[in-house]
């Protein structure tokens, strides 16, 4: 067993990765139906494209040399070992993954999947986000995750709420203009 002391190596990370993911409670990530079908895609991808390319460019990189000097191959191991560690956490958060339902329709509370429209205060400017899972969040395309500071403060508020968050950058203030 790898104790939690040793130096990260390439060999040792993978067996970090599953004890972590052993000794981690069972508690379930919420996602999206589009969220999750967008994470099984990755895997996909990192097992039927991205691994075997890797593979390829370690059995090449083997053909240059003396691999204790050959950069092409310590390179491509390296990437190997971030690989194995990307796949085996998306299969994680898959095995976690509790789809909810999104309802359709006007609402009167903020829950998870529902759409805010938000009046920032300090700004004069309106944001919309949509209130997702972590692993599902992007900010710069509207959707937050219900675990970030602006999450947790959205959820269960109704519309005409005004709410303070604590950001990096201060506090700012919002109000709820509409929720669907």
């Amino acid at each position: 067993m790898v104790t939690m002391n040793a130096p990260v190596t390439p060999k040792n990370q993978v067996a970090r990765s599953n004890e972590r993911r052993q000794n981690t409670s069972m508690e379930r990530i919420p996602m999206t139906k589009e969220g999750l079908a967008k994470l099984r895609e990755e895997l996909r991808q990192l097992k039927n494209v991205e691994r075997p390319q890797n593979v390829r460019a370690i059995e090449d990189a083997r053909g240059y040399g003396d691999l204790n000097e050959n950069a092409e191959y310590h390179a491509a191991k390296e990437k190997q070992s971030f690989l194995d560690a990307k796949i085996t956490e998306i299969e994680t958060v898959i095995g976690k993954a509790e789809v909810i339902e999104i309802e359709k329709g006007p609402a009167d509370r903020a829950v998870f999947g529902r759409t805010v429209v938000l009046y920032n205060i300090e700004t004069d400017k309106e944001v919309s986000y949509q209130l997702v899972g972590p692993y599902e969040s992007d900010p710069e395309n509207g959707k937050i995750s219900v675990k970030s500071p602006l999450g947790q403060a959205l959820i269960g508020s109704e519309i005409g709420d005004e709410i303070k968050v604590n950001t990096p950058g201060g506090i700012q203030e919002f109000e709820v203009l509409e929720i669907y």
